[in-house]
């Protein structure tokens, strides 16, 4: 169990933690959240004692083992599985010293311990992780030196993955993984057999892999249990109690303030006057939950342009050598929005290439609308910026012509105010470099946006920001992301890119992670059935009433809804003595919630059914 008891701590005079307190129950799986530059990262180290605190105290059981990716694994000769099996350091003495021992009592307990930790199963231990990590057999065998930092970094986090730490402490995994590894790391998570905490903005990540939420906010540490959306729920229902709380304190503040400046001065009123002030200093401030900061993302609009604007007709492209992908019959539309699914390797990046004009065809036709523009975004372009430049610099290379303060509201239009828009590049934090990136890649209002994985770095309500701009988005988007939940909002179309070839993808992303974790290596389709003839005048009338059900079951839902948030926003609900109804209350909202859920799903099918009918 690890315990946090009132700690308290700053950085360069700025507290971070003041009386802060939470309990982590053994083998939780727990979300770390918080906004960014509240102190996520700096309780890692402290709880790994890398940092003193200025007071309380963090506990854990003796010998507990703490686990976590500080950096990637160095460049050297020694092959990815050698690497992972080395982070097992107990292992590694114990198999050294089994070579060199002559102490027979020694050498049983060795072969008893190599026994106890199951040391001959591990090789294939590693592998398998390595492979749900992106590295196939032939990889596995290959030196570090052979790869770059993003999958240098994949290696780190499949060793301490593999040497299974009592505690292990992430920050931000999903970062340098892709869609498959991001979903395989998910899978292997809920399965840990010990405590895991993570810092993350991975909504899916979030909702599939933990047991509940550790929230830092205002210096202080509350724990909820339940999946991010639960605690993001009660949140929301929390804080809609505490301002009705608070607007009628301040109501009945100012009519006790009120009476005592009318009749402080009155003889005959100085006692109740008197009494009233008595009771405006006994009143305890009520502070709602701070709101979140709302982040844009304004994407200029594009002119519309004749369908289609991209089309390819038998079109093979690579790198000098054998193509990488073959025969590709594909066709982009302005209002397309697109999600590029497969494995690592598969090609998804290559094809964004082609499509972006940063690699030409090698075979075929591809023919673009002649006004078409076009706007890349790629995490390497992030690392490219000018460290030594500020953001106001960047822009003003890309418009010289501009006047200052049409710059700046540019860069305000991406969260990007003018204390960020004149710090220069290499001090800003990873989420407004993103940001300037994203600028920067849609500043010409291009007809189609290409985004190769472009929340990492950005917080849930960048995250959010960044859903809402591409809905209202006039141009059509291409994503490549290992976020499902921007995937599933975003994306009306998916591509699966595989085997050299680029086909639509039937199924929905829930199938497709479904088949990827039963370990399917090539997800299937099912075969799209010909369209049916025009239904018959008796199966649309019952396709009709059908809808008209759906839509009395979610008005019946919604008005139910609307009683549990009602009851929910009694302010007397939230006292302690009460504490057993509340939950009662929020479960059964829970509930209602996912019922609606389910019938907006039902009522959207029938829907879509009477449309292909022709009714």
């Amino acid at each position: 169990m690890l315990r946090i008891t009132d700690i308290t701590f700053s950085v360069e005079g700025r507290p971070l933690f003041e009386g802060a307190t939470a309990t982590i129950p053994y083998g939780h799986k727990v979300g770390l959240v918080g906004r960014n530059g509240t102190g996520k990262s700096t309780l890692f180290r402290l709880i790994r004692g890398e940092l003193a605190l200025e007071g309380g105290e963090i506990t854990l059981p003796a010998r507990v083992r703490i686990g976590g990716v500080a950096q990637e694994v160095p460049s050297s000769a020694t092959s990815l599985l050698d690497t992972v099996l080395q982070a097992d350091t107990e292992r590694a003495a114990l198999l050294a010293e089994a070579e060199t021992a002559t102490d027979p009592h020694r050498i049983a307990e060795v072969q008893h311990r190599l026994a106890d930790i199951d040391a001959w199963s591990a090789e294939g231990r590693a592998s398998a992780i390595l492979k749900g990590l992106g590295f196939d057999a032939a990889a596995q065998a290959r030196p570090c030196s052979d790869f770059s930092g993003g999958w240098r970094m994949r290696v780190a986090l499949a060793g301490v993955l593999f040497a299974q730490p009592d505690l292990l402490l992430l920050d931000e995994p999903t970062n340098y993984l892709d869609l498959e590894g991001a979903l395989w790391l998910e899978s292997y998570l809920a399965r840990y057999p010990h405590t895991v905490i993570i810092i993350s903005h991975d909504r899916g990540l979030l909702n599939r892999a933990v047991q509940g939420i550790l929230h830092l906010d205002t210096r202080k540490l509350t724990y909820w249990t339940g999946p991010y959306d639960q605690f993001a729920r009660q949140m929301a229902e929390r804080r809609t109690v505490l301002l009705a709380e608070a607007r009628k304190q301040e109501l009945r503040r100012a009519h006790l303030q009120s009476f005592v400046d009318r009749f402080k001065a009155k003889a005959s009123k100085a006692v109740q006057a008197q009494s009233r002030v008595k009771m405006l200093e006994k009143m305890t401030p009520i502070t709602p939950p701070e709101e979140a900061r709302r982040q844009v993302f304004t994407f200029p609009a594009p002119e519309e342009l004749s369908p289609p604007i991209i089309n390819l007709d038998g079109v093979a492209v690579g790198y000098g050598g054998r193509p990488v992908l073959r025969r590709l019959n594909l066709r982009i539309d302005q209002d397309d929005r697109i999600a590029l699914l497969g494995r690592n390797g598969e090609g998804k990046s290559t094809l964004s290439k082609l499509l972006a004009g940063k690699l030409a065809a090698c075979e075929g036709r591809m023919t673009r609308s002649g006004k078409l523009r076009i706007g890349y975004f790629a995490q390497h372009q992030v690392d490219e910026l000018h460290i030594d430049e500020t953001p106001l610099q960047h822009v003003m290379r890309l418009r010289p012509a501009e006047g200052q303060a049409r710059l700046r509201a540019r860069l305000a239009g991406f969260g990007l105010l003018a204390d960020q828009a004149e710090t220069v590049v290499g001090r800003l934090s990873g989420g407004q470099k993103a940001r300037l990136s994203l600028l920067l890649a849609t500043i010409d209002a291009p007809h189609l946006l290409i985004l190769d994985e472009p929340t990492n770095h950005l917080d849930m309500e960048s995250r959010e920001a960044l859903v809402e701009a591409l809905t209202e988005y006039s141009g059509a988007v291409i994503l490549v992301s290992h976020d499902m939940h921007l995937l599933g909002l975003v994306a009306d179309r998916l591509w699966l890119v595989k085997d050299g070839a680029v086909e639509p993808f039937a199924e929905d992303l829930d199938e497709y992670r479904r088949q990827l974790l039963a370990g399917d290596e090539t997800p299937k389709q099912k075969p799209v059935a010909p369209k049916p003839g025009r239904a018959s005048r008796e199966e649309v009338a019952a396709l009709r009433a059908e809808v008209k059900k759906c839509e009395e079951r979610i008005d019946k839902l919604n008005r139910m809804r609307d009683q549990l948030a009602a009851r929910l926003a009694e302010p007397g609900l939230y006292e302690q003595a009460r504490a057993g109804e509340r939950e009662t209350w929020q479960k059964k909202y829970a509930e209602v919630m996912e019922g609606l859920d389910r019938a907006e799903t039902l009522w959207l099918k029938a829907e879509a059914r009477l449309e292909s009918a022709g009714g």
